[in-house]
C-alpha cells in the first residue's frame, strides 16, 4: 500500500507562530565541546526525542559504570511491572562479598548485610556501587546471568540497536559490554519519560550514607549547573571517562552523551559546557497539548472510514531559541490502514521538518478502536466509493 503524506503545515505555522517579545540582551552563547575534549558527543531534547546536536553517535564504546544505568531501568521497569519492590531485602552472598567487596566503586556492604533494593538502588546511582549493583541482580533475578539476559532483552525492546551488556555493573569485560551513544540517549530517555517520579527519587542525590560512611557522587553537572538532576559517569583504564548525563528548565529536559575523553577535567568541562550551550541554543514549545486530535487516517474495510490519530502526551518540540523557523508538518502511513484497529494502536507518524534542523518523526496513535465493517456497512461502503 502507498505511503500516505497528508500536509499539515498551516496547523503547524499557526501553533507555532510565538510572539517573541521584548528581545533580551544578547548573552554569550557556550560552544559545543572540541573533538578533543569529546570525541564522541550527543544531546537530545528528552521531550520531544529530537536530536539537537551529533558527534559519532554510532561508534561503539565501552561504558564503564554507565551500564548501571542499564541496571536501574530494568529495576524500574520491574517495579512497574509489580517483580521488584522497594522495600525487599536482599542479602548479600558470601562468594559475592568475596568477589566484590571494596572492588572498584562501591556502597560497602558488609557481609552479613541485608539491605533494600531501595538501598542498593541509591548506591547504583549515587556512588556506582559495583557491590550494590551485582546484590541486586542476584537477588531480584536469581543470578548475574539471568539479569544481564533481561538487560540485554530490555534494551532490544526499547529500541538500542547497536548496544550489549556483559554484566550489570559496567566492570571491564573484554569488550563484551558496547554501547553507543545513541542508544544511550535512547536508555536515557526512556528513563525520565516512562519512570519519572522514580528518576526524581533514585537519581541525582549529592551523597549516600550507608554503613556509617558517607560517600559524594562525582556526577560534573549536578549542583553546579542549573536544572542538571544526573546520570551516571564512567570510567576505565579501557573505557576512558564518558557520562551520561540531564538538566531541566522550565519544562525542557535535555540528555547528553560524552564519550571517549581523554581526562576527568576534560569530561567535567566537556559536560558542563555541552548542556549550557544546548539550553542557550534551544527552546521547547508546545505543539499539541495532551490527548488533542492531530489528524486522521483513512481506514479500509472498518466500520469507520478514518480514525483520529494522538500522540503519546504532549507534544513539544525544540526550536532555535528565540527564533520562528519555518515549520511544516505532515502525517505519513502505510494506508489506507485495515480494519480492525486498536485504540492506541501505533499506525502512523508526524514528520515535523523545522528550518536548519533535521527531520524529527513522532509516532502517533490510534485515538478509538475501529472494528470490522458489518455486511451492511461494507455495501454502503462499496457504494459510498462507487458514487465518488
Amino acid at each position: 500500500m502507498p505511503n500516505r503524506m497528508i500536509s499539515l503545515a498551516v496547523l503547524a505555522t499557526a501553533l507555532l507562530a510565538a510572539p517573541l517579545g521584548a528581545q533580551r540582551p544578547a548573552a554569550v552563547v557556550p560552544a559545543i565541546p572540541s573533538e578533543y575534549a569529546a570525541p564522541i558527543a550527543y544531546l537530545l531534547d528528552a521531550g520531544s526525542g529530537q536530536v539537537l546536536y551529533q558527534r559519532e553517535i554510532d561508534r561503539r564504546f565501552m561504558p564503564a559504570s554507565i551500564t548501571k544505568v542499564m541496571t536501574t531501568f530494568l529495576a524500574f521497569e520491574w517495579m512497574e511491572e509489580g517483580r521488584l519492590f522497594p522495600q525487599q531485602v536482599y542479602s548479600v552472598r558470601p562468594e559475592t562479598f568475596r568477589t566484590w567487596h571494596r572492588k572498584g566503586s562501591t556502597m560497602f556492604l558488609p557481609a552479613d548485610a541485608r539491605v533494600t533494593v531501595d538501598d542498593l538502588l541509591h548506591g547504583v546511582t549515587t556512588v556506582s556501587a559495583n557491590d550494590g549493583a551485582i546484590v541486586l541482580a542476584e537477588g531480584a533475578a536469581g543470578s548475574v546471568e539471568d539479569w544481564v539476559a533481561a538487560m540485554n532483552a530490555k534494551a532490544r525492546e526499547i529500541g538500542m540497536a547497536d548496544s550489549h551488556f556483559g554484566n550489570p555493573n559496567g566492570w571491564m569485560d573484554d569488550g563484551k559490554t558496547f554501547v553507543t551513544a545513541r542508544d544511550l540517549g535512547t536508555l536515557a530517555q526512556a528513563m525520565v519519560t516512562r519512570h519519572p517520579s522514580k528518576y526524581r527519587h533514585f537519581v541525582g542525590m549529592k551523597e549516600l550514607s550507608y554503613n556509617g560512611i558517607s560517600q559524594r557522587n562525582h556526577d560534573p553537572i549536578s549542583g553546579t549547573i542549573r536544572g542538571a538532576d544526573g546520570i551516571k559517569t564512567g570510567y576505565t583504564n579501557q573505557a576512558g571517562f564518558g557520562f551520561l548525563g540531564s538538566a531541566e528548565r522550565d519544562g525542557q529536559r535535555l540528555v547528553m552523551v560524552i564519550g571517549g575523553s581523554p581526562g576527568g577535567r576534560e569530561r567535567r568541562d566537556a559536560s558542563r559546557q555541552f548542556i549550557e550551550w544546548g539550553f542557550a541554543s534551544f527552546e521547547s514549545r508546545l505543539l499539541f497539548p495532551e490527548s488533542a486530535r492531530i489528524g486522521s487516517a483513512r481506514v479500509q474495510q472498518g466500520g469507520a472510514d478514518a480514525v483520529g490519530l494522538v500522540a503519546r502526551g504532549p507534544l513539544r518540540i525544540a526550536v532555535p531559541r528565540g527564533e520562528n523557523p519555518d515549520i511544516t508538518l505532515a502525517l505519513s502511513y502505510e494506508g489506507p490502514l485495515q480494519a480492525p484497529i486498536a485504540k492506541g494502536e501505533e499506525v502512523a507518524e508526524l514528520v515535523v521538518s523545522i528550518a536548519g534542523m533535521p527531520e524529527h518523526r513522532v509516532p502517533l496513535y490510534a485515538s478509538e478502536e475501529v472494528l470490522e465493517a458489518t455486511l451492511v456497512q461494507r455495501v454502503f461502503n462499496a457504494l459510498g466509493s462507487w458514487v465518488a
